[in-house]
């Protein structure tokens, strides 16, 4: 029998995952997990990551976005490329501020 998101969280307990609580997709675990290894977990609060994975999911939600936009004004392709992620970042300014310091492709996108 397949294992449905409800179910497959690992344990014994019946507590639903703070994923899950959160109605989130992505992990909040993985991201605690990355957050305890750094240097700056004694200053995190209990909701830290769970904030945190949120902000990531919404951020990725709305590049896909963007990228699916930039697709549909290219009617020959039918892909989001990585060039097309660096379209949607850095044609829109707080994007591109706040992603000034990534590569998402190797093509130098033109201003």
């Amino acid at each position: 029998m397949p294992r449905t998101r409800e179910s497959s969280h690992q344990g014994s307990s019946s507590h639903p995952s703070h994923t899950s609580r959160a109605q989130l997709t992505f992990s909040v675990s993985l991201v605690e997990h990355h957050l305890r290894e750094s240097s700056h977990a004694p200053w995190l609060s209990e909701g830290s990551p769970i904030f945190l994975t949120a902000i990531l999911e919404f951020l990725i939600h709305r590049l896909l976005k963007l990228a699916g936009n930039e697709v549909q004004h290219r009617s020959a392709q039918r892909l989001i490329t990585p060039e097309l992620m660096d379209m949607a970042v850095y044609n829109r300014t707080q994007l591109s501020d706040l992603f000034q310091f990534i590569i998402i492709s190797k093509v130098t996108p033109a201003h």
